[in-house]
Parts: structure tokens; C-alpha cells; sequence
């Protein structure tokens, strides 16, 4: 065995890492340390806003995070390193963010529950308001769930074969100009105002069938120009996701191009691609302005028909029940608020079971 002496101090292999990488090598904070600060830089707060008169939940949460930041940082930096300190400091003003953006959105659902609940019920679901006066303590919603379903749906089958192979053409064929330029109007049509879409298929209805024809099915059109460039740009993302190895293995085996697209591809990305159509629904399940100009806003009565006469919606509902006013009528606003929610949430429910069921199993 060989020593190596410096000194009068002998060293053996083994005995530990180098006088350089010794540095490195410091303490670290409990696992309750984090907590235990938390939890007192909360109670200081509380007692200087106390102490103060202003105790509010955004000064005591504002103020709770600025100490906590302030603390854990010098005590991480004492006891720890500054590459420690760093990481918590950064590791608090990320979790700070995230309480932030949640905040509107935990605010906004609990005043939807808190207001809608009181007349969301089965008769209001399973009623429409044929012969409801404004001031009546009675109808439902269902009509406008009956349009929001007819109206999202034909939309949906305009637009998820349209997005689709147009995603497919520029991910696996397209090139050159044309490629381009889909690709610039798609981006384009991206940020188009929805009532642009509206007042461009009042438009076209009005050259092909004369003033005045409100229905479903321009509400639809209406609703898939906003929705298509959504469909394109999520699945384009998607199919660029399938590693290039799966196309090449299958084009080795001699199948042809358009084959391995259907048969490869597409199982490959359906997740993806599934979850984009979903937030490309519920991109336009919510559109107010395009469905007031195309598919009218004075119905009352349930209407299955898309090509015949006008067709409620639940968004229109909504804004036809504020814009009447009275304690009832904002009561129907906020209940249609609430199942607009619930049909979304169940969209994307059936999402996550196809993206389950149809996804290729990856564990062979």
C-alpha cells in the first residue's frame, strides 16, 4: 500500500475526499426546518398586521412570503452553502407564483359554486324557458344545453378533419412555400377576434341565403374557424413529438409512407393529439360574440334542428340573463355558469378515457 506524506501528516488512500472538495461538504437544515419557519414567519406576520390594524389575506400572505424568503435564505446560507441558499430562494419565489395563479382561478370557481349551486337542481336542468317570463321564478336550461351540444359538435366535426390532415401535411409531407404559408395563415387565424369569425359568417350566409337566416349551423361555422387553427398548431406539436426512429423502423419494413402515419404515427401522438382537441373545444364551447350574430339569442324553446331557425347556447344564455337583470334571472345566470363548467369538465373526462383506451401500450 502506498502513502503519500506531506508534512508530518500522512494520508491513506481511502481516508476521504481531498483538503479541496472538503469545502462542499457542509450541513444541512431539517426537514422541519422549512415548516417550522413557515409557520413562524406566518405567525409574526399575523401579529405585526395585528398589531398594525390592516390584517388582510393578501397583506398577510404578501407579507408572509417576503419574511419566509428572507429567513429561509439566511438560515439555508448559515447553515448550508450560498448554492443551498439560492435553490430555496428560488425554490419559495416559485412556489409564491404558483399560489398566485391559482388564486384567481380557486376565486373564480368557488363563486361560481357558491352562486350557481343555490338553483342548479334537476328540474333546472331538464326545463328550457318556453313561456318564462323574466320575472318568473321558474325554467331551466336545458335548451341551451340541447344548442351548446348540436352547435360544439357540428363544430367538431368540421374542424378535427380539417386540423388533423392539415397538421399531417405539415409535419410528414409538406415543404417549401406552401408549407410556409399554412403555416403563417394558421398562426394568423390563431389570434383572429371571435367576432371577426361571427360578422365573416353573417357574411357569407347573407350572399347564399339572404338576410335574416340565424341557425345553428352558421353558429357552428362560426365556432370552427376559431377552432381549426387550434386543432393544427396542438396536433402539429404533438406529431412532431413521435420520435423519427419509429417512422424509419417501419419504413425498413417496407410499409408504405401514408400507412406508417395511420398505423404508427397517429397511435403514437393519439394522447396528445386528443388532449389538444379538448382545449380546442373548450376554446369555443365558451365564444359568446359569433353565436349572438349567427345563431340568435331570443330563443326559448328546445331546437334539435341546426339548419332551422335560431338555437340558445349556454354562453348566450348567460348573457341574456345578465343583461335582463333582477335577483332571479342573475341566479339562472350563475346556475347556466356552473353546468357550462361541468359539461366542460366531462369533455375533458372523456378525453383522458380515449387517451387511455386508444393509446398504443408502451410496457411491451
Amino acid at each position: 500500500m502506498t502513502t503519500t506524506t506531506k508534512g508530518s501528516a500522512t494520508e491513506m488512500p481511502g481516508d476521504g475526499p481531498p483538503p479541496s472538495q472538503k469545502s462542499l461538504l457542509t450541513g444541512s437544515l431539517p426537514r422541519y426546518a422549512a415548516p417550522a419557519l413557515l409557520a413562524a414567519t406566518a405567525a409574526l406576520a399575523a401579529g405585526v398586521l395585528l398589531a398594525f390594524g390592516a390584517l388582510g389575506i393578501a397583506q398577510f400572505a404578501v407579507f408572509t412570503v417576503i419574511a419566509y424568503a428572507v429567513v429561509i435564505s439566511i438560515a439555508s446560507r448559515v447553515v448550508e452553502n450560498r448554492r443551498q441558499a439560492t435553490d430555496r430562494l428560488v425554490t419559495t419565489i416559485v412556489y409564491a407564483c404558483f399560489g398566485l395563479a391559482m388564486v384567481p382561478l380557486v376565486s373564480l370557481l368557488w363563486t361560481v359554486l357558491s352562486e350557481g349551486l343555490a338553483r342548479l337542481d334537476l328540474y333546472f336542468l331538464t326545463v328550457s324557458m318556453n313561456g318564462v317570463t323574466p320575472s318568473m321564478d321558474a325554467g331551466g336550461v336545458y335548451h341551451a344545453i340541447v344548442g351548446t351540444i348540436a352547435i360544439t359538435g357540428l363544430a367538431a366535426v368540421i374542424s378535427i378533419p380539417i386540423g388533423l390532415l392539415t397538421s399531417i401535411y405539415l409535419v410528414e409531407y409538406g415543404q417549401g412555400r406552401l408549407k410556409q404559408a399554412i403555416t403563417f395563415f394558421v398562426d394568423v387565424m390563431t389570434g383572429i377576434p371571435s367576432i371577426v369569425a361571427g360578422l365573416f359568417v353573417v357574411a357569407l350566409w347573407m350572399m347564399i341565403f339572404g338576410p335574416g337566416k340565424t341557425n345553428g349551423a352558421a353558429g357552428a361555422i362560426a365556432l370552427s374557424v376559431l377552432m381549426i387553427p387550434v386543432v393544427v398548431r396542438s396536433c402539429e406539436e404533438m406529431l412532431r413529438l413521435v420520435p423519427n426512429e419509429l417512422r424509419e423502423a417501419s419504413y425498413a419494413l417496407g410499409v408504405p409512407k401514408w400507412l406508417t402515419v395511420v398505423k404508427v404515427v397517429l397511435p403514437t401522438a393519439i394522447a396528445g393529439i386528443t388532449t389538444g382537441v379538448m382545449l380546442a373545444l373548450a376554446r369555443v364551447i365558451g365564444e359568446t360574440a359569433p353565436l349572438i350574430l349567427t345563431a340568435g339569442s331570443s330563443a326559448v324553446a328546445i331546437n334539435w334542428n341546426l339548419f332551422n331557425g335560431q338555437m340558445m347556447s349556454l354562453p348566450v344564455f348567460i348573457y341574456s340573463q345578465v343583461r335582463m337583470g333582477g335577483a332571479i334571472n342573475y341566479e339562472r345566470a350563475w346556475a347556466a355558469a356552473l353546468a357550462l363548467i361541468v359539461v366542460v369538465m366531462l369533455l375533458f373526462f372523456l378525453a383522458r378515457l380515449v387517451s387511455r383506451f386508444f393509446a398504443p401500450n408502451l410496457s411491451r
